[in-house]
């Protein structure tokens, strides 16, 4: 039971003081107090904490703890994951870290967890709306925020997730998911340009020096398999530049993807569950590969797709050194390299392959996931096939 006392004071300098204070117990038997300037302020607290301990929700913390500290806490959390290995990579930690050092923090930081709620959320997203935050930028602010939330109920910190209740809504077609593949002719071009690429030979060593570089710069480039590859199998950059040929099985045609590695180097194992999946090769692409293993006496353990060192490929230095000067070559609008996994799904639904089968193979956590970004390339019939359907089963007696 909750009691309001009014007390009384002198201050140092002999001027009369009056406050009231809100006292109760919690359920695990611990005594707290509160003191306030008016009394409409403590009996408006009394409610409220009578409440939640009688539905359970109560959290001493929850008075205490500010947004921010339950920030603070869940970054040095993940940082401690990071340190251990622990599916958190250093990509995800900084991005995680940045979303909420500089969206969340500046607005709700000085919050406290008891005071949080929807509707102060839902007031943030307002606002980075009219910052011109991109959707999809928000999307995953409000998701990093629900996670430290619920980081923030494991501690006992607060009962409820007020980031669950968010909504973000956009005018039709802002932030959409759908995706566009890039054209049949646009890829060619490209393929074309790495096909013909070469790099600068190093100057001063004169035109024999210069000729060894490039007789040897085009036996080692495999720029057109890389893109054939990924337009074809449609891993991710991640999962592409972490594979090792033991993940090939060049006799059963198949890639098995169960690894990923990001642009600091940390490997890991793929996005979700869903994410270790084995993908067919074709023959075509088979045999090339079968080809360059040979040529480069690559063993196992070897990168399927090195830098030229023989390590793993850093996607960054590969897009502005290999990527992009092969799309100016090509003289070809830049779609992205992203996109040629949206091209090996397009291929795949051009095929006839069912949508559950395209999840599969993307490796996507849910079917709603394949649907939301592929689902108007699948093809469908016409209004009117469908009404002669079921003109069909209404006439047939």
């Amino acid at each position: 039971m909750a009691t309001i006392t009014k007390r009384r004071w002198k201050t140092g300098k002999g001027e009369q003081r009056e406050a009231w204070v809100l006292a109760y117990t919690d359920r695990q038997g611990n005594r707290h107090k509160e003191q306030f300037a008016k009394k409409r302020e403590a009996d408006d607290k009394r409610v409220e904490v009578e409440g939640q301990i009688g539905k359970g929700t109560f959290r001493a913390e929850a008075a205490t703890k500010t947004v921010k500290d339950a920030i603070d806490s869940y970054i040095k959390h993940l940082g401690k994951r990071h340190g251990k290995g622990e599916q958190v990579t250093t990509m995800y930690l900084r991005n995680t870290t940045g979303q909420l050092r500089t969206h969340v923090e500046p607005q709700l930081g000085g919050t406290k967890l008891s005071e949080l709620t929807t509707r102060a959320i839902n007031e943030m997203v307002d606002k980075l709306k009219d910052a011109e935050v991109g959707i999809p930028t928000i999307r995953r602010v409000v998701g990093a925020l629900s996670r430290t939330l619920a980081y923030a109920i494991g501690e006992d910190w607060v009962a409820s997730n007020a980031a669950k209740g968010v909504r973000i809504t956009a005018k039709r077609g802002q932030g959409s998911e759908k995706v566009v593949a890039p054209l049949k002719a646009e890829l060619a071009k490209i393929l074309k340009a790495a096909r013909e690429w070469e790099p600068e030979a190093p100057k001063g060593f004169g035109p024999e020096a210069d000729a060894r570089f490039k007789a040897r710069a085009a036996e080692l480039n495999d720029l057109e398999l890389r893109i054939k590859f990924a337009a074809a199998t449609g891993l991710r950059a991640s999962e592409q530049w972490a594979l090792r040929w033991h993940h090939l099985d060049l006799e059963k045609r198949t890639v098995t993807v169960e690894t990923r590695v990001d642009a600091f180097g940390d490997f890991d194992t793929t996005k979700s569950e869903a994410g270790k999946r084995t993908v067919p090769l074709s023959k075509a692409m088979t045999d090339e590969l079968a080809a360059r293993r040979k040529k480069m006496k690559a063993s196992n353990e070897d990168f399927v797709f090195p830098d030229s060192s023989g390590s793993f490929t850093r996607h960054t230095n590969f897009v502005r050194r290999r990527w992009d000067p092969v799309v100016v070559k090509a003289e070809v609008k830049d779609f992205g390299w992203h996109a040629l996994r949206h091209f090996a799904v397009s291929t795949w639904i051009d095929a006839g392959l069912q949508p559950k089968a395209v999840q599969t193979l993307a490796g996507h956590a849910t079917y709603a996931i394949t649907m939301n970004r592929y689902g108007h390339m699948f093809p469908s019939e016409s209004h009117a096939e469908a009404m002669d359907k079921i003109a069909d089963q209404l006439y047939a007696n």
